[in-house]
């Protein structure tokens, strides 16, 4: 039956979808230098020829799911937070929760916060980052409380961060890993 141009344009829409979902999770687990075009066709279970109709290389690819990987949403309801009249201890609490149920569940939220991070580092951009900033914020608040520990509030933010950075990378590779607990987010900032 021959398909029409909507159904054509939603099936090449489609297909490049998937490439990109599909690379995004190998390059988290793998990094850009080890990857080689046949091995992520592989992956994906795709002809290598498929992934050169939707991208000239596999720099472009990898260079648009870089420019796709980004936390808007995240940083978004952070901002929200912080400006709310409630104190730094319950905002902290609510980043936990939110932070350990997403990593649990949302694979393609693991791929996201891996492949963020790398970039963070690459660009060597760590500390001027929104979402640090705006967690560092709510820790300088939880300090004048009394309920978050003393320290460089962007050096805590880093070590937040950096935990749910290493856990995602882990989920990523094991699916025995004991689910990250809230209680063991908090206790990295509070007292």
């Amino acid at each position: 039956m021959p398909k029409t141009e909507e159904q054509c344009k939603k099936m090449r829409e489609d297909m490049r979808s998937k490439i990109l979902k599909m690379s995004s999770l190998y390059f988290a687990k793998n990094g850009f230098g080890d990857t080689k075009i046949g091995d992520l066709a592989k992956h994906i279970g795709i002809g290598q020829g498929t992934i050169y109709l939707y991208f000239k290389s596999k720099e472009e690819l990898f260079e648009e799911i870089r420019n796709n990987a980004d936390n808007k949403e995240e940083l978004q309801k952070l901002k929200i937070l912080s400006k709310l009249p409630i104190p730094a201890k319950t905002k902290i609490d609510k980043i936990s929760n939110e932070m350990c149920k997403r990593l649990k569940d949302d694979e393609e939220f693991c791929v996201k916060i891996t492949l963020l991070t790398q970039i963070l580092i690459e660009k060597e951009t760590m500390y001027s980052d929104e979402l640090y900033k705006e967690l560092a914020k709510i820790i300088r608040q939880g300090q004048k409380e009394g309920s978050v520990v003393k320290g460089d509030a962007l050096y805590l933010a880093d070590l937040y961060w950096g935990n749910v950075y290493l856990y995602a990378l882990k989920k990523l590779f094991s699916a025995d890993l004991k689910p990250l607990q809230k209680d063991t987010l908090n206790r990295l900032l509070e007292v």
